[in-house]
């Protein structure tokens, strides 16, 4: 795989100045995490609303995947978002939807509730999705699947290219899978 450590920094529009994004320390950032698992625009769809030690568990466990990155994204020096990319054919995804030879996944979440709602989700996963796409030449998808009742999120995803491509019954959700393909790329 081509090494690109990590996406942006980026500076950005408004009110912010710029964002950037680290590997997740899931012992220092327990504290962030938890209270944004347990925040209400963020429970329903992480599910992780689940007490300190589990929530340690999944972090580690996150942090440590081979196949996956946890990344904290920061805001003008401050916490702000959780990212986990994630090679879909070594993903549970896999066994839900039909993956190609190099598809990458996202998840995210906003932390804050007052940096929702404000076109900063747009800015960061536009970058992302960018980095996502330049770190492996031979990824021509990137997938995501929110919650189908997440329409926000929904929102954010078409606003970066990605389109519905279907809709999957997961153990924990109904979701919509949505797919950007690479900019100039073939379909």
């Amino acid at each position: 795989m081509t090494a690109h450590p990590l996406p942006g920094p980026i500076r950005l529009p408004g009110p912010w100045r710029q964002a950037e994004w680290r590997r997740l320390d899931p012992d220092a950032d327990l504290d962030v995490l938890y209270g944004w698992m347990h925040a209400p625009h963020v429970a329903p769809y992480w599910e992780l609303n689940v007490p300190r030690a589990e929530l340690a568990g999944y972090l580690g466990a996150a942090s440590r995947d081979p196949h996956r990155d946890a990344l904290l994204g920061v805001l003008d020096g401050e916490p702000a978002s959780y990212w986990e990319t994630y090679w879909a054919e070594h993903d549970r995804i896999a066994t839900f939807c039909p993956t190609e030879p190099y598809d990458q996944g996202v998840h995210l979440l906003i932390g804050p509730v007052g940096l929702t709602g404000r076109g900063l989700g747009r800015h960061l996963l536009a970058e992302v999705a960018r980095w996502q796409f330049q770190r492996e030449p031979r990824t021509r998808r990137l997938l995501a699947e929110p919650d189908a009742g997440n329409a926000r999120s929904i929102r954010l995803f078409e606003q970066c290219g990605f389109r519905r491509d279907a809709e999957l019954v997961l153990p924990e959700k109904r979701a919509v899978l949505m797919v950007a393909h690479r900019p100039g790329g073939t379909r």
